[in-house]
């Protein structure tokens, strides 16, 4: 019986084609701290969920290494869509809310799957809270990956060290197509050594003590607020603010960081003052919502400087957006389709990268024969070096024109201040 961590032709030929446009989906892509991984070892990887799809995707198109990713069990239901998964390499693994028999009867042979995926060094990513969330926080961390952990090390940790890895996933903005992400591994927690040493503590102690270290790394890889705090909205505008975007993913990241602990740490000594504040800024987010007014306008030092340049880039290259715009309508019509029919806007990072993925290689074939079969080959081949990146051009300088609308916006309300 094949196993899913099998080598798959056709999945080999495809995944360079996937990987690129991954890569083209984010602006600004990088990956911190994979020299902390082991080597020769069992490595089990747990991330935050916040963005559908594309927190595999990103995960997957980091390097050309075998993956298998596990999710949730209730998409594997149809016997073709389990059939795809597999060839996808994403096992399933069943929750309390999937009902009690799925998770007796089904769980049990996939934590042996994932074992062995990891016993064959081949690289197992999930995703512990179980459901994906637009938030910088976590939620409480199931249990499936500690199992699968203490399953390996019971079955071969005597051959080789089990490990977890917690992988933190940050987003520049879990909406926009072509933001950016920065994914980031931490310190691992050797599974094998833990166990060893803590043998006379039984399987449920040890299970829950894992789970608190994991919880610990893991939210030190990322924008964490709590996830019980009140003032969540009111402390991620203030951090937004005063961190600013400018710098490195992680230089933004580790600034985040340390503006939210100065934050909480203030709140807790002066807690009057900060419960003051939060509902000035809370007033002020709405207030800034309501008049189309992006944060990113608001960490501007000199507007009119900022607005007098934009205005000059926006006069350039609004030719050219306007002809990406008609020659790429059936990606973007197609899009914004497609996400008005999701409830969840968490999915439109990944209803955008599937629709470029699918059209713009057809779309492109298509410039290619009409324009050759019907204007000369030079003509022909600058229409195609121009049509090429022009999708990446129409969402990008659409995204420079909306901030560029925002900041003249923020530039004549100087009374909307927090």
């Amino acid at each position: 019986m094949s196993k899913i961590q099998d080598d798959n032709k056709l999945y080999s030929f495809l995944r360079p084609y996937v990987d690129y446009h991954v890569r083209k989906a984010f602006r600004r892509y990088k990956v911190v701290g994979y020299d902390k991984i082991p080597q020769n070892a069992a490595c089990i990887f747990g991330a935050n969920h916040t963005n559908t799809l594309m927190d595999a995707l990103v995960l997957l198109c980091m390097n050309h290494e075998k993956k298998v990713f596990i999710a949730r069990g209730d998409i594997f239901k149809k016997p073709t869509v389990a059939k795809i998964m597999f060839f996808l390499r994403i096992l399933p693994i069943y929750r309390i809310r999937d009902g009690f028999k799925s998770v007796k009867d089904n769980n049990a042979e996939i934590i042996d799957k994932a074992a062995d995926v990891v016993h064959d060094e081949v690289k197992l990513f999930l995703y512990p809270e179980a459901a994906h969330r637009t938030k910088h926080s976590l939620r409480q961390l199931s249990k499936g990956i500690f199992h699968i952990a203490l399953k390996a090390n019971n079955d071969f940790g005597h051959e080789k060290p089990v490990y977890l890895v917690p992988t933190g996933i940050e987003y520049g903005d879990y909406f926009r197509y072509r933001s950016t992400a920065l994914v980031t591994f931490g310190e691992p927690i050797n599974v094998t050594e833990y166990v060893n040493n803590h043998k006379d503590e039984n399987e449920a102690v040890i299970l829950n003590n894992l789970r608190e270290m994991f919880t610990e790394r893991l939210s030190s890889l990322i924008s964490f607020i709590p996830d019980n705090e009140e003032n969540y909205e009111a402390i991620w505008e203030m951090t937004k603010i005063k961190s600013g975007l400018k710098g490195g993913l992680d230089e933004r990241l580790e600034n985040n960081q340390k503006t939210i602990k100065e934050i909480l740490e203030w709140k807790e000594k002066e807690p009057e003052k900060a419960k003051e504040k939060f509902e000035k800024v809370d007033k002020f987010i709405k207030k800034r919502k309501k008049k189309g007014i992006s944060v990113t306008s608001v960490t501007k030092k000199n507007i009119f400087g900022t607005v007098l340049w934009k205005t000059l880039v926006a006069l350039l290259g609004l030719p050219y957006y306007i002809a990406s715009a008609v020659a790429n309508l059936p990606i973007w019509l197609v899009t914004k389709i497609l996400k008005n029919s999701f409830k969840d806007k968490a999915w439109g990072n990944t209803v955008s990268f599937g629709v470029e993925f699918v059209l713009h290689p057809i779309l492109t074939t298509l410039c290619i024969v009409l324009t050759f079969c019907f204007l000369p080959w030079k003509v022909a081949t600058i229409s195609t070096l121009l049509f090429y990146p022009s999708y990446m051009y129409f969402v990008d300088f659409g995204e420079f024109l909306r901030r560029w609308i925002s900041d003249v916006k923020w530039m004549f309300n100087k009374k909307l201040k927090i």
